[in-house]
This record gives C-alpha cells, structure tokens and sequence, in this order.
C-alpha cells in the first residue's frame, strides 16, 4: 500500500497544484479553457501518435487475453449509461460521457508501474499488447456512441455519417490513425520531428493533471459525488472481476498470466476520460470527481485485487 501511495501521490499533487493555484488566482480561470484545448487538440494526439508507433503489431495479437479484457471494459461502459439515464437523470449524451468514466483505464501512469513492480518485466509485453489497443479502440467507441446518442430524431444513417465524419476528424484519432500508418509504412521520422514529439508527450500529463485540477474549482463537486463514485466502484471492481471469470473459469488462462489482465483492469479511470469528457463538453464534473474518487480508492482496491490475485 506505501508503493501504491508512493505512485499515485504525484498525481494528487498536481491536481492540487492546479486547483489551489486556480483558487487563489495565481493562475487565471480564462486560462482553463486554453490549457484543456492545447491538451486535447496537441499534446494528447502526439502521445497517442507515438504510441501507435512502437507497437508490434505481429506479435499484439492474442484475443484470449485481449477480448476479456475489452469485454468486461465495454459492460461497465453499458452499466455505467444506463445506472446514469435511470438513477441520476442525467440527458443521453451526458450519459455517455458518464459512463465513459467507467470505461477508461489509468494503464500508463498506474498499471505499468504497479504491475511493473508485483509481477516484473516479464509482465510488460503483456501490458503493452493491451494498451496498443486501449486508446484507439475505447476512444472510437466512445465517439461513435456519443454521436449516435445526440441524434435528436434524425434519421440513424444521418447521425451515423455525421458521427464518422467527426471521429474521422477528431484530433485524438488522428493522431492515433497518422502512428499506425507510419508504423505499418516502415518509414522513420526525421530525428527533428522524433525530439518535437517527445517533448509534446511530455507535456501531456502534467498539463492534463494540472487541468483537471484548475477545471475543479469550476464545480460544485457535492453534485456530482453519487455518479461519480458509482462509476468509480464500477471501474474498481466490476471491470476486473468480469475479466477475471472470463479469462480463469471461463477460458483456461493460468493464473499467472491472467493476473496480469485482471490487474490492469483493476486501475482506476484514466485522465482521457476528462480529456473526453471535455471534449464534448458534456458530465466533465462527474468525469473529473470520478478521476479522484477512483484514484484514491484504488490504493484499497488494488491492494484487495493484489491480495485475490496472489
């Protein structure tokens, strides 16, 4: 539980960072908006970009641990919409939005270094092959279902083309798409461009942290702390004990191995479903509360799972 305080603490800090700062206006509320597009329009899809460029696609391809993983992520999203439409009201894209918080995995700045440390490096390429697919894939369904959601009557194969020419548009899965092509290509960027990258990358979490913690004193967090943790429970819990049935009961998959999966699905929701929550502008209080509330329950949860798993 001290290593997992240790990981996690930085991040509250520069939530806290962001937030105090804000509160005493040492940096400015207009500058929120600002600091939120650089993050979603630049820095992120150049993470995303990089990601996508080191990936073996050859070898990230093993659906007994991939499938159950994605599945079990995909039921809490559904669980997550409807507990928000018919327990806390809330309008269809909000919903979404919502339940995207449950949808979302902290795999880098959590998952690599705690499953790092339980089951060493041999557990990396493991997490790697997941985390090839996590972006991309969670990022356009996401997408698509909030488009679908906000059709507003039309008929669906409006809303679908609309809601493919936004995705097609969208900054994150640009980034996302122009890494793989490269990738596939076998081309190498120029070493100019491979150091502007790196440093955009960067800035990513520190910007979005720092963000989410100015964005923070915009809302009324009481209002938001019964989604909010629901989605958290659901993220915490729900999510590795399906993948967990489904890869040990149902599949075969060696406990040594499996714990790996289930461990990663144990992290709490990741900082992209703020950045998505921002995007649309839509459940970006629950979004944001869901990020902490999840965070710091995650130093029970994972200790709970860590204790199952071994």
């Amino acid at each position: 539980m001290l290593f997992i305080f240790n990981v996690i603490a930085p991040v509250f800090c520069l939530v806290g960072l962001g937030y105090f700062a804000t509160w005493f206006k040492a940096f400015p509320q207009d500058g929120i908006k600002g600091l939120i597009a650089f993050t979603n329009n630049f820095a992120a899809p150049f993470l995303l970009f990089r990601a996508m460029l080191t990936i073996d696609f050859s070898s990230a391809l093993n659906p007994n641990l991939i499938l159950p993983f994605y599945i079990a992520a995909l039921t809490g999203f559904v669980v997550g919409i409807i507990l928000a439409r018919t327990q806390f009201g809330a309008r269809p894209g909000v919903s979404v939005a919502i339940g995207f918080s449950a949808l979302f995995t902290n795999t880098v700045l959590l998952g690599i270094p705690i499953i790092q440390r339980a089951y060493g490096d041999e557990a990396l390429p493991t997490i790697y092959m997941i985390i090839g697919f996590h972006a991309p894939t969670l990022m356009s369904v996401g997408m698509l279902t909030m488009e679908m959601s906000r059709r507003d009557g039309r008929p669906i194969s409006h809303a679908l083309r609309d809601a493919l020419k936004r995705i097609a548009t969208n900054p994150l899965l640009i980034g996302i798409a122009s890494g793989v092509a490269l990738n596939l290509s076998g081309l190498k960027l120029p070493l100019f461009l491979d150091d502007a990258t790196k440093l955009l990358v960067s800035a990513v979490l520190p910007t979005a942290l720092f963000g989410l913690g100015a964005a923070l004193t915009q809302y009324r967090l009481s209002a938001s702390w019964g989604p909010a943790l629901a989605m958290a429970l659901i993220k915490n819990i729900l999510h590795p004990a399906l993948a967990y049935l489904m890869l040990v009961p149902l599949l075969g998959v060696p406990l040594e191995i499996a714990r790996i999966v289930v461990l990663l699905a144990a992290m709490p929701t990741g900082i992209n479903a703020y950045i998505f929550s921002t995007y649309f502008n839509r459940g970006t209080d629950v979004a944001a509360t869901t990020v902490l509330i999840g965070t710091l329950l995650s130093v029970f949860t994972i200790s709970f799972w860590l204790w199952v798993l071994s």
